[in-house]
């Protein structure tokens, strides 16, 4: 039997977001996992700035405590192909790559928001991920909780506030703290990997908190910080049929899971999988996992997390639609408990990209190819 021809895989990292080095580290585990006999990846690096250069490998950390950048590469530059249809990277040269699939790991702003999605989908090119809409609805975490409300699913306790009513009345907003009752997290709404977040336990730390969170973008949350609760997390893969993984734990070492439990301390969490749960509570947990990717419109994948209270209440806390995909990160490790291994994870997610590039491409919304 012939083998079938190898897809040319564009996976992209990097980007503008406070979540740049991240995406590099997810990136180096997913190329390790893409077997070379069936994929002819290109590494498409997206530096700070927002440039893009194909990279002949990808880039290392300048200092042993740091995290790889973009930067730190070289590269030569390209851009996708302003043809519609042209499925290519080209570069300053003229010289074209054709592409099959674009695998994008960008973390935050500029990556997971729809953005690039859109840029795809106006040049039909196949995606691993949700689309437009789903990606959008992942990143924005106020948005995403009214969604879940309206689906009837439990959320954290929350308070969006907008720089300007933050300026205008910081009294107010005081207040509402208040009503939330300490401690609160205040965070970006729409940045992930625990960026910009802070616990705040007394109101005399709000003022700073605030301006933390006010860094990263003009819209804030402020949530209950649901003392006691258990950090539970489930994995979804699927299009229209999403499947869920064995749940898992997260107990931090931290005061809470921040960026360096995640990512930096190796000791920073422990990560329980599958988590200890009665057959009910697991079964009701991966039954809100569906229903909150089904109500944030994602397709491919997404990390659902949840915190489970003592008196057995559940409460959906976010959805990620590009989760981790580092060698520490649960998304693929939830899976691999489940019996799917990181390589065939990565498998199964190009071949959702191409099922779902196909169905659009039968209602006439992509470009012939």
């Amino acid at each position: 039997m012939s083998r079938p021809p190898r897809r040319r895989i564009a996976l992209v990292f990097g980007g503008r977001s406070a979540e740049h080095e991240i995406s590099v580290v997810s990136a180096e585990s997913v190329l390790r996992a893409l077997d070379p006999e069936r994929y002819d990846v290109l590494t498409i690096g997206i530096d700070k700035e927002g440039r893009w250069h194909r990279l002949d490998a990808l880039p290392t950390a300048r200092a042993p405590a740091a995290l790889p950048a973009v930067e730190d590469a070289g590269g030569r530059s390209v851009t996708l192909s302003s043809d519609p249809g042209d499925a290519a990277l080209v570069d300053d040269d003229g010289g074209r790559e054709p592409i099959d699939v674009v695998f994008p790991l960008l973390h935050g702003p500029f990556g997971e928001d729809g953005t690039i999605q859109g840029m795809l989908e106006l040049a039909g090119v196949p995606y691993v991920g949700a689309g437009v809409l789903g990606s959008a609805v992942g990143m924005d975490k106020a948005v995403q909780k009214v969604l879940f409300r309206d689906a009837g699913l439990a959320v954290v306790p929350f308070e969006v506030v907008h720089e300007p009513e933050w300026d205008r009345d910081r009294d107010g907003v005081h207040a509402r703290a208040q009503w939330l009752g300490y401690p609160v997290f205040v965070k970006p709404a729409a940045l992930g990997s625990s960026v910009g977040i802070t616990k705040v336990k007394e109101t005399e730390e709000l003022d700073q908190a605030m301006g933390v969170a006010f860094e990263y973008g003009r819209k804030a949350l402020m949530e209950g910080a649901m003392e006691g609760a258990r950090e539970i997390e489930i994995a979804v893969l699927g299009n229209d049929d999403p499947e869920t993984s064995v749940p898992g734990e997260i107990v931090p070492s931290h005061e809470f899971y921040d960026y360096d439990a995640k990512y930096l301390d190796e000791n920073g969490a422990a990560l329980l999988i599958p988590a200890d749960l009665d057959d009910a509570t697991r079964k009701q947990l991966q039954d809100m996992a569906v229903a909150a990717f089904r109500a944030a419109e994602a397709a491919g994948m997404a990390r659902v997390d949840f915190f489970l209270m003592p008196d057995g209440a559940a409460y959906v806390n976010e959805i990620n639609t590009i989760p981790g995909f580092t060698k520490i990160s649960m998304y693929p490790r939830l899976w691999e408990a489940s019996g799917l291994s990181y390589a065939a994870l990565v498998d199964r997610l190009v071949e959702l990209a191409v099922e779902r590039n196909g169905q659009e491409r039968k209602r006439g919304r992509t470009f012939p190819g």
